[in-house]
């Protein structure tokens, strides 16, 4: 009679226990079939105001003429905005006093509403709840690092990715942000830096160095899924790296797009010919698990993702990030760290970072971060294996401002 014989992955698989994913204090919406409802197209909302940083340099000045004012106001009004941050038409002694207000109001309509700040005990970093015009509710976090800034934004009011362990999609998707709603979170946040709100010193030097005075890194790993606002999110982006005055000035590298893995917009997202950084959320590198933890996966599964990731690289010579949120019993696993291992190098070396982020811990949930000799040893087998693994900090887990803890509840 054969003996039967177990893989090393299937031998470690019954040396620690498998939690499974379950939602916690919320149901979670299906579709008629019982299965997680995904929500790709947004709901239909009454748009905000059209504002200067939805048009282009061209459209800028065609929307001035309209308003009765010559084109060349239009620099000025972008110089106010994307080089002072400011929206205040006091402040613009540059424009004509008489037709300021009612340009200004054609121009720069108020869009977010600061609703709630929370700061952290140190100052370092802050969480903005903003309502916009028709009531929804987002979040962005402003952190401060030793030699620059992250911000951390809102593509989507609520998320239509409806993963089970983060707090973001537990109410569905509300609708997409426009461009300029997108771009308005960095400009406040650069008023908040200018005005001493983030803490630290920025003229004292080493690592408050006078190039961290404003936002010098975006990630989109705020509220929603970046690459179901596709259109929104790039001509965000482009905005963000167009020289000032007519955008922010930013480095495209510094800007970091994160997915769960809608795979045909990542292979669109490569051919935008624009060096930013790439980012999957995998948690996962097994569909059993995936398919519960990131509903998405019924339409791609992990080895697709990992392929359209790689193929990201493969075009734009830009390293790719794996974010892998680690909780305990459930994902965490050293058979897991091998897998993942083994199906990166597989598709070649060099190509890719991964991130490993301990779960903001919710005390006797299911939802926890994973025991410090389980993370240490996750990371280890990486590197061991010759992948780039580095634990990333955390920050705002007092003001529930840390990754998947966006609610944006007043």
């Amino acid at each position: 009679m054969a003996t039967e014989t177990r893989t090393p992955f299937e031998e470690q698989r019954s040396a620690r226990p498998q939690v499974r994913p379950r939602t916690e204090g919320w149901t979670q919406a299906q579709d008629s079939e019982g299965r997680p409802l995904l929500q790709f197209a947004s709901p239909k909302r009454g748009k905000p105001p059209v504002h200067l940083a939805d048009l282009t340099v061209e459209e800028r000045v065609e929307k001035v003429k309209e308003l009765g004012l010559p084109g060349f106001r239009a620099k000025q009004l972008s110089t106010h905005y994307f080089t002072h941050y400011s929206s205040d038409p006091a402040t613009m002694t540059d424009l004509p006093a008489a037709q300021r207000e009612e340009l200004v109001a054609g121009m720069l309509p108020p869009l977010l509403t600061e609703t709630r700040r929370l700061a952290t005990d140190k100052g370092d970093t802050i969480k903005f709840l903003w309502k916009l015009h028709d009531g929804a509710l987002v979040e962005s976090v402003l952190m401060r690092y030793p030699g620059r800034i992250t911000l951390c934004v809102s593509s989507q009011a609520g998320c239509g990715m409806n993963c089970p362990f983060c707090a973001t999609g537990q109410a569905g998707l509300t609708r997409n942000m426009s461009t300029a709603e997108i771009i308005e979170q960095i400009v406040r946040a650069n008023a908040a830096i200018a005005a001493g709100e983030l803490g630290g010193d920025p003229r004292k030097g080493g690592q408050d160095r006078v190039d961290a005075e404003r936002v010098t890194n975006i990630v989109f790993m705020g509220m929603g899924e970046p690459l179901a606002n596709y259109k929104r999110v790039i001509e965000a982006v482009r905005t963000m790296v167009a020289p000032q005055p007519h955008g922010l000035g930013m480095s495209a590298r510094g800007i970091t797009v994160s997915t769960v893995g809608l795979v045909p917009a990542i292979k669109k997202l490569a051919d935008e010919d624009i060096p930013l950084t790439f980012a999957l959320s995998l948690h996962a590198p097994d569909d059993e698990l995936r398919d519960e933890l990131i509903p998405v996966n019924s339409r791609w599964k992990a080895d697709e993702a990992i392929d359209a990731a790689y193929e990201y690289y493969a075009k734009t010579g830009r390293r790719v990030s794996i974010e892998y949120a680690l909780i305990k019993d459930m994902n965490d696993h050293a058979w897991r760290a091998d897998l993942l291992a083994e199906k990166l190098n597989a598709r070649g070396k060099g190509w890719v970072h991964v991130n490993p982020i301990p779960l903001n811990p919710t005390p006797g949930s299911v939802w926890t971060s994973s025991e410090p000799h389980v993370q240490d040893e996750f990371v280890r087998r990486l590197n061991a294996a010759g992948v780039p693994t580095t634990l990333r900090d955390t920050r705002g887990k007092e003001i529930d401002g840390a990754c998947g803890q966006l609610a944006a509840a007043e």
